[in-house]
């Protein structure tokens, strides 16, 4: 009974340690210059073993990435549903970033999962495929609002605007986090709801307004025109 337990033990193990030694060879040496016979022989396994747990190198270079992203759908998914669609989305982010660490951690350092932050930025290649995969995810996620609030998303624009606010300060508070001196999971789930409490604000008619948000606080308003 306890044979396949091992079993999939191992291949997980084997997997991680695929993904592990890819993104450390990619950060070190470039991802264009880096080959899967360079990935199978640092972990001393076969071209057929790593095909058989990724299609490419595309997809190792992607893999702690994917699994972050279905972590949040699943958290979705599962919000209450009385919650409005943005706060769904806020709270959904913020609990997967209060246990995702482990997970990250149990296959990448963090330091190297920001790395291969900062490759996929720098990398052209790279760089395409995430953004074609962030347009992916957003119609994901505007299909799981939609259905929340019973609404057709082809119908009725604001799930996908609503998505699309909310991957805005994803995008921001990812590139923040890069540029930071504290580069823990500790520090973006932080600056993730930081930035996400300044949604409201920034979306306000005035922010010179002080009563019109932190933005704005202890802002004084330009002076008005003299009238007669």
């Amino acid at each position: 009974m306890t044979l396949p337990g091992l079993r999939e033990r191992k291949k997980q193990r084997t997997r991680d340690a695929l993904i592990r030694v890819a993104l450390e060879l990619f950060t070190d040496q470039g991802y264009e210059r880096t080959t899967v016979d360079e990935i199978v022989e640092a972990v001393e396994v076969s071209q057929r073993t790593f095909f058989r747990y990724f299609s490419s190198k595309e997809e190792v270079a992607f893999a702690v990435q994917q699994m972050v992203e279905e972590r949040f759908v699943r958290s979705l998914a599962q919000r209450p549903p009385d919650e409005s669609p943005l706060d769904a989305l806020r709270n959904a982010v913020l609990s997967s970033w209060d246990t995702i660490g482990e997970a990250i951690t149990a296959v990448v350092p963090v330091g190297l999962y920001l790395r291969t932050f900062q490759l996929i930025e720098s990398t052209p290649a790279l760089l395409a495929v995430h953004l074609r995969r962030s347009t992916e995810m957003e119609e994901t996620i505007a299909r799981i609002v939609a259905e929340r609030e019973g609404v057709d998303v082809d119908a009725d624009p604001r799930p996908r605007i609503v998505v699309a606010a909310f991957s805005g300060v994803m995008r921001v508070t990812g590139q923040m986090w890069g540029r930071g001196a504290d580069q823990s999971l500790e520090a973006i789930r932080a600056l993730t709801e930081q930035y996400l409490d300044h949604l409201g604000p920034a979306l306000a008619p005035h922010w010179r307004d002080p009563g019109r948000g932190r933005c704005g606080e202890g802002r004084p308003r330009p002076p008005g025109p003299v009238r007669p």
